[in-house]
């Protein structure tokens, strides 16, 4: 569901399939990350705005908070370990507020790209 609503608000707002689909990916993982980590009752909430031309994503869980980040993908036969590495290579700022006990919150950022400036572009060098 969160992932409609987000898309939705953001085509409504005519920013480009691109970085609606990075930024949904990165809240998918995020997401995921508080389903499997959250705590025993697997909640988390979900907060978004958009607005001066950016897009900002919290999700908090109740989980034991984020051990550490990891600095590179891990290897090709193991199953979990990406999500972090990827919400970091498709957002521009990724931050965590962790709280030991209590919950992590990932907050997602990314800078808004418009579908009206890539068409402009389009245009531009198909006229040259």
């Amino acid at each position: 569901m969160v992932r409609r609503v987000l898309g939705d608000a953001m085509r409504s707002l005519n920013v480009s399939e691109s970085c609606i689909a990075d930024m949904l990916l990165a809240v998918s993982e995020a997401c995921s990350n508080a389903v499997r980590h959250g705590g025993p009752a697997n909640r988390y909430e979900v907060s978004a705005a958009i607005g001066y031309g950016r897009c900002d994503v919290r999700v908090a869980d109740n989980g034991g908070g984020l051990p550490s980040m990891p600095l590179r993908f891990p290897p090709p036969d193991t199953e979990n370990g990406r999500g972090l590495l990827i919400m970091r290579s498709v957002v521009d700022e990724i931050s965590f507020g962790i709280t030991p006990g209590r919950g992590t919150t990932v907050h997602l950022r990314k800078q808004l790209a418009w579908e009206d400036e890539a068409d402009t572009r389009s245009r531009q060098l198909a006229a040259v």
